[in-house]
């Protein structure tokens, strides 16, 4: 098996673990994103936690979804390189999605 197959198979199993567990666990899944974690409690209470952790679930199946189809490919045609191409989609997609500004991270899930 080559090590593309691989890494995309292993990572992809691992995102899609994570995309059941928040489909599972719901809105008490929130508390796992990134930076919502580090925020005062009373802070927390004002976002949407049922919607940020739907939106992380899909976002956890996109990602699986693109290291997968990379794992399979790469095994068809036994070319690391598309491993390699299924990583950097995956990065890209990844990048677009990171805010540094809690604002910009979360804002949206700012309940009115």
């Amino acid at each position: 098996m080559d090590s593309g197959v691989a890494m995309c198979g292993t990572v992809s199993m691992i995102f899609f673990g994570m995309a059941i567990l928040f489909t599972f666990l719901k809105g008490k899944a929130a508390i796992l994103i990134a930076g919502f974690n580090t925020m005062p409690k009373e802070q927390r209470e004002q976002y949407d936690r049922e919607r940020m952790s739907k939106d992380q679930r899909n976002a956890f199946l996109l990602w699986a979804v693109i290291l997968g189809i990379g794992s399979i490919l790469s095994y068809l045609t036994s070319s690391r390189n598309v491993a390699i191409a299924a990583g950097v989609i995956w990065l890209i997609v990844f990048f677009r999605d990171v805010h540094l500004d809690e604002e910009k991270a979360f804002g949206k899930y700012k309940m009115k």
